[in-house]
């Protein structure tokens, strides 16, 4: 088991002012900066923002925010929760990046995805019946301007390149790359084929059940005769001082959003007793420091992880719950998981 990063991802979730009300987006914004800020100084190892082009989610722009927040930090790794390359064009995000990763000191690590909802493809003029070869054609592309300085490629998805360099271009090191993957096999083996960094999102359910994917990924690896990257997961939490207040604080706000989510897309109307199996038994990290310390580790120990990234700010959270929840994940949780794990591999 090697060391494992523990990080944070938001999706810029519209938070409620003290007057209870959503606030304006561009309030929300500088909060992330804060939170991202806070984030590097209590100790989590990565800043990752979600893509998305909806009402109740104010980043759309991620690099531009990570930009700022790469201002304002010297240590924390910065990336993407997830990037939705498919409606996108890889050599721009490939550009936005580079020059992301050259002033932060070579901090940017990008995770490309399909994403979980569809709002940009209509957006950006996508055809969603091109939803799975939009997105193997792009990332085939974006690997390529990862490794080549010379980069020639066609398909049927953008116009083709023809001995193409890119600026700027990155540094000998190189980036970083992560593909986030919700959990089907073809998924996997597309990440082990363009040698890329595998992400799980675990958003419900015992983790435990992901393991076939890790080991999948693994054969695949030795099949193809890559080298096993890191990979990690991506799942949902909130701390506070005790387990009874951080679900207190964070029900009202989950039901909020997955109630909204969920007339969307057919889903049964949540509950408390299922948020509460949640917590206890699945894909929600909620309590105390050492409840999810414990947790965390548990899980990351048993999947053998090397990146857990905890998805907060769930809903219209106050600011104030928000910023809590980092500095006890930073000052406290990290310490205790990686105390955790390490007398684990002992």
């Amino acid at each position: 088991m090697s060391l494992v990063e523990f990080g944070i991802d938001t999706f810029g979730d519209v938070s409620n002012g003290p007057d209870g009300q959503p606030q304006p987006m561009h309030v929300v914004l500088n909060e992330v900066v804060e939170q991202g800020v806070l984030a590097d100084q209590v100790g989590a190892d990565f800043f990752g923002l979600g893509e998305h082009h909806r009402p109740d989610f104010a980043i759309t722009a991620p690099e531009i925010v990570l930009a700022a927040i790469a201002a304002k930090t010297s240590r924390i790794k910065l990336g993407t929760a997830v990037t939705v390359l498919s409606s996108d064009d890889p050599v721009r995000v490939f550009q936005r990046f580079s020059t992301l990763n050259a002033i932060s000191g070579g901090r940017a690590e990008p995770i490309l995805g399909r994403g979980s909802f569809t709002e940009s493809y209509q957006l950006f003029g996508y055809d969603m019946a091109e939803y799975d070869q939009l997105f193997e054609e792009k990332l085939d592309l974006f690997t390529r301007l990862l490794r080549d300085k010379s980069v020639t490629w066609s398909g049927q998805t953008r116009s083709p390149l023809t001995g193409q360099s890119v600026y700027p271009p990155l540094a000998p090191e190189g980036m970083i790359t992560w593909v986030g993957v919700g959990g089907s096999p073809e998924s996997v083996v597309r990440v082990v084929r363009q040698d890329l960094q595998l992400m799980l999102a675990i958003i419900g359910g015992d983790p435990r059940r992901f393991l076939p994917y890790l080991d999948l990924y693994a054969r695949a690896c030795a099949q193809i005769g890559n080298p096993v990257r890191p990979a990690g997961i991506h799942s949902p939490g909130h701390i506070a001082a005790t387990d009874d207040l951080a679900c207190e604080q964070l029900w009202p706000h989950y039901q909020t959003m997955f109630g909204r989510i969920g007339r969307e897309r057919g889903w049964s109307p949540t509950t408390r007793e299922k948020f509460m199996a949640e917590v206890q038994h699945g894909s929600l990290y909620v309590g105390s420091p050492e409840t999810v310390a414990r947790k965390m580790a548990a899980t990351a120990g048993d999947l053998d992880i090397q990146r857990f990234n905890l998805k907060m700010a769930t809903g219209p959270m106050p600011k104030g719950q928000v910023l809590e929840s980092i500095r006890l994940y930073g000052e406290t949780v990290i310490p205790m998981a990686r105390d955790i794990l390490a007398r684990r591999k002992g």
